[in-house]
């Protein structure tokens, strides 16, 4: 954004000011429920679905989808916003399928729920890699990316950047715990919206609507669905192996789930999960399509310096044509020139936008930014402070239970600050493998949660054999990935070099299909778990409710299935349109 005009530091300056004054007013009256553990780490219980569906977007959402989504869409086309639209039909799974046995069980983690439903070292073994895995990638990555935005689009320092945003996130998470944190990421939804439609409505109106996007754009870029062979989305893939990781980002990570666990009643919990499918109907079009729209652009006259600032470095000598677009030498004119697709976003708003939609859209990136930031603190600290702490100290008291959540939070905070020298030293690649580890660790937990509620038959052993033997693979899978070229230089093109060379979607197929035979096999072949342990965990220990369904409650059940069915029309729709 070159440098922000008054105007835009204004605006700026307002969205901090609203972060902290809704997070300050919604915690401070509160102060009393604040030191009970279900009051700062579940918001006393009492939620609504509007915040709840809000909080499901705004924290799924990080600075990082932005860049990399527009990225992408730049570079590929749109075929990667079938993780979006997807991720709807998940949240139906998450509302209809899980929601009843989380909040009935009264668990406060995930960790927790799998004990109950297996044994107490399922418990230890979720929490650790949950923990792990928050520090290592969702907490790094946002700072990464973090980092990203302060330097190339404000050019402030990349210390100075992460510092202001890590500690004031940590001031209002480590103060309000999950209530500041879901009503302030209510606030940032709205931003974060408003501030990526200026962005697409000023970059379709400069090509002259849709239309002019679709003239401009390249070949295949408005498909969704790609041959089996494709490396990056495979439909294969995005059909069969995207929902799994789906199902455990959305149906299972504490990072998620803490918002309808929070949640009043079934009823609220549900109406969430459908809002927030709707809403992330949303991010193909004002994320993904940016990226398209900024490649289009650069193929009118118009976008000739749209693409110079976005021409890799070296990448061949250019010339403006009488028309001012940009053109190659005659030797490279068939070749197109090289451009950093993740420039896409940042360069689109200084092409586009006139000061003060500057600074929406900034402040929409803080918004992505604090809203993933606040709200994995925030689940770390109650993974720590319940699956670890509380486990080790079973008669801790309530006051003791948020003392430790806050003091969690403060280390995750430090933790943060002392990973950031670290960042310069480590490459866009390990970042990528880092996020690629979820692809590898999903497929055991989300069978283990999935066959857990639907048969009762399977057990704490079949369970953990599972974990382990998935956690194995995948790990096996990792570095045999890591180290493909000496693999392939070594042994060839054959088995070894194909399962290190297959992609992640179509990995995570296959060790979900073992992890699910390992736990039913198992299961099967070892003894029956107490039925009196597994009541209300599973459909089949379901117990029917003795009190009659009022009117009131059939009607609201009845609009939360007509609004479930009207968003996988909405998903069949999208899907049917790009098509391509």
């Amino acid at each position: 954004m070159g440098s922000l005009q008054t105007l835009d530091w204004i605006i700026v300056g307002l969205y901090f000011a609203s972060v902290f004054g809704v997070a300050f007013w919604v915690a401070r009256p509160k102060k009393a429920t604040r030191q009970t553990s279900a009051g700062y780490f579940l918001a006393g219980r009492n939620v609504g679905w509007f915040v709840i569906g809000a909080s499901l977007f705004a924290s799924n959402i990080g600075s990082e989808h932005l860049v990399g989504l527009a990225g992408t869409g730049f570079k590929s086309g749109v075929a990667l916003g079938q993780y979006e639209v997807q991720a709807s039909l998940i949240l139906l799974i998450l509302g209809w399928v899980f929601v009843p046995f989380y909040l009935k069980s009264g668990v406060y983690t995930m960790p927790e729920f799998l004990e109950r439903r297996y044994c107490p070292a399922a418990r230890w073994y979720l929490a650790v890699v949950s923990i792990v895995g928050y520090v290592l990638t969702k907490i790094s990555v946002t700072l990464f990316a973090g980092g990203i935005v302060f330097t190339s689009l404000l050019g402030i320092d990349f210390w100075t950047g992460a510092l202001i945003v890590v500690i004031a996130t940590g001031i209002y998470t480590i103060l309000g715990g999950l209530r500041a944190v879901l009503y302030t990421d209510m606030l940032q939804t709205f931003v974060l919206i408003a501030g990526s439609l200026a962005v697409l409505v000023v970059g379709l109106d400069r090509l002259g609507g849709w239309g002019g996007m679709c003239e401009n754009a390249r070949a295949g870029a408005l498909s969704m669905w790609k041959p089996m062979s494709d490396p990056e989305f495979p439909w294969t893939g995005i059909l069969f192996g995207a929902p799994i990781v789906a199902v455990w980002y959305w149906c299972t990570d504490q990072f998620i789930v803490q918002r309808v666990l929070s949640a009043r009643d079934i009823s609220q919990a549900r109406v969430g999960t459908i809002f927030a499918g709707y809403l992330k109907q949303l991010p193909l079009f004002l994320f993904v399509i940016p990226g398209v729209i900024a490649y289009s652009l650069i193929q009118t006259p118009e976008g000739a310096q749209l693409g110079k600032q976005m021409m890799k470095p070296g990448s061949g000598p250019t010339t403006e044509s009488v028309a001012g677009a940009v053109t190659r030498p005659a030797a490279e004119a068939a070749t197109e020139p090289e451009y950093e697709s993740n420039k896409a976003f940042p360069e689109l708003v200084k092409f586009l936008l006139p000061q003060g939609l500057r600074g929406l859209v900034f402040a929409g990136l803080l918004a992505a930014l604090m809203s993933s930031l606040s709200s994995v603190f925030n689940s770390c600290s109650t993974l720590v402070t319940f699956d670890v702490y509380k486990k080790l100290h079973p008669g801790a008291s309530e006051r003791q239970l948020v003392l430790v959540g806050q003091i969690s939070t403060c280390i995750l905070v430090a933790l943060g600050l002392a990973w950031i020298p670290f960042m310069s030293h480590i490459s866009d690649a390990l970042y990528v493998y880092l996020q690629s580890v979820q692809a590898y660790i999903s497929p055991p937990i989300a069978a283990v949660f999935l066959v857990g509620v639907f048969w009762k038959r399977v057990n704490a052993n079949g369970a953990m054999v599972s974990l382990i033997a998935g956690f194995l693979l995948g790990m096996g899978r990792l570095v045999l990935e890591l180290k493909k070229t000496a693999i392939k230089e070594s042994f060839g093109e054959g088995w070894l070099y194909q399962y290190a060379d297959m992609n992640f979607m179509h990995v995570a197929i296959f060790l979900t299909v073992i992890c699910s035979a390992v736990l039913v096999l198992v299961s099967l072949f070892t003894g029956l778990q107490p039925q009196g342990k597994l009541a209300g965990l599973t459909f089949a220990t379901v117990q029917p409710s003795a009190e009659p369904v009022s009117r009131s409650d059939s009607a609201s059940r009845s609009r939360q299935i007509g609004l479930s069915v009207v968003l996988v029309a909405v998903v069949v729709a999208v899907w049917l349109y790009f098509r391509g």
